[in-house]
């Protein structure tokens, strides 16, 4: 098959684009930024904003399924989020139904439940996005939803906050902290249970929806890993990894709260509202429905999919250690929280 990859050079971009390769499928990626991946010579890539008609146009014409996996992230401009989530997938999905695209697969997220008062969170509960981030992709999905009223095949997936090779972010944080020996503050006593996701298990949930049959995959899945405890338990496994015999220190979850909300507003601190309001909070899915629907069977638990992360900081921190930005490729800038480092 040919596909479409959008946000190609990204984090699960090329985690995806590697997997399909080893399928043997056709790929074209599509991405503002340089796809810089030893891979390059394998696809076809093609340099480009997804809110530009044209060059969306260009990529679309020998496309039989597209994954739509690019986004403006959270730490992005409420404009950049809303033109490029919202009208650039509107972009892509005119395109798409003009050429006769079979498949749309549209990569969502489960940031548009907002901050629950319930689990396990079912596909059919409310939607209710936090910020400009959580807004803009329920507004994508609203966008979807339409255009398979209209006849084309749209499976939204929803993941978890999804880690593995090549995802730096806010995880490079806590992953720098363990490689130099210090332990990690938490907001709250960490008792809360916080699923997770390995970027493999994702491409999996994909595949499927791009390979099964139209009347399984026409759906909204959430997916997430099955094994996953608490968030103080799941992460001291990277602390254990390290090696340095440090502990996670729990702090009262509102002081914490409050003060990363100042931080933020002083932009001090890369942390915003959508990672520390529910770090203190039970966050999980319910997989039921790709389980039964899709036959998703995870490979990998919460711990599984950080040490795995943690292992490839560790194997190519050195290729990045001057890097920064506001993408998952990259590390954020700690900003004041490197000097809290010490403390830990």
């Amino acid at each position: 098959m040919k596909y479409l990859i959008t946000g190609g050079a990204g984090f699960l971009g090329i985690n995806l684009i590697r997997f399909l390769l080893s399928k043997g499928h056709e790929i074209t990626s599509l991405d503002i930024a340089d796809f810089d991946y030893p891979e390059r010579s394998a696809i076809r890539s093609a340099k480009g904003d997804i809110r530009d008609a044209e060059a969306v146009e260009q990529c679309m014409d020998s496309a039989e399924v597209v994954v739509h996996c690019a986004a403006a992230l959270p730490l992005y401009s409420r404009e950049d989020i809303i033109s490029t989530d919202v009208d650039g997938t509107r972009t892509l999905l005119e395109s798409a139904a003009r050429h006769g695209v079979q498949r749309f697969i549209q990569i969502s997220s489960t940031a548009v439940y907002g901050i629950p008062d319930h689990h396990p969170l079912l596909e059919t509960d409310k939607l209710d996005g936090v910020g400009a981030y959580g807004e803009a992709k329920i507004a994508a999905e609203a966008l979807c939803f339409d255009f398979r009223r209209r006849g084309l095949c749209v499976p939204v997936i929803r993941p978890k906050s999804f880690v593995g090779p090549e995802r730096l972010g806010v995880f490079a944080l806590l992953y720098d902290w363990a490689a130099d020996g210090h332990g990690f503050p938490m907001i709250g006593s960490g008792r809360n249970r916080y699923q997770l996701l390995d970027v493999e298990d994702l491409c999996e949930a994909i595949y499927l929806c791009a390979t099964l049959p139209e009347e399984k995959a026409n759906d909204t899945f959430n997916i997430g890993a099955k094994e996953f405890t608490t968030m103080r338990e799941d992460w001291q496994a990277v602390l254990d990894e390290a090696g340095f015999g440090k502990k996670i220190r729990g702090f009262p979850a509102a002081p914490m709260i409050w003060t990363l909300r100042l931080l933020e507003a002083l932009r001090l601190s890369p942390l915003y509202k959508w990672v520390y309001e529910t770090a203190s909070q039970d966050s999980f899915v319910s997989i039921e429905k790709a389980e039964r629907v899709l036959g998703f069977r995870p490979k990998h638990s919460n711990k599984d999919a950080l040490i795995r992360n943690y292992r490839w900081y560790l194997a190519n921190r050195e290729s990045f250690k001057n890097a920064s930005g506001v993408s998952h490729r990259v590390p954020w800038k700690q900003g004041v929280l490197a000097l809290a480092k010490r403390f830990f």
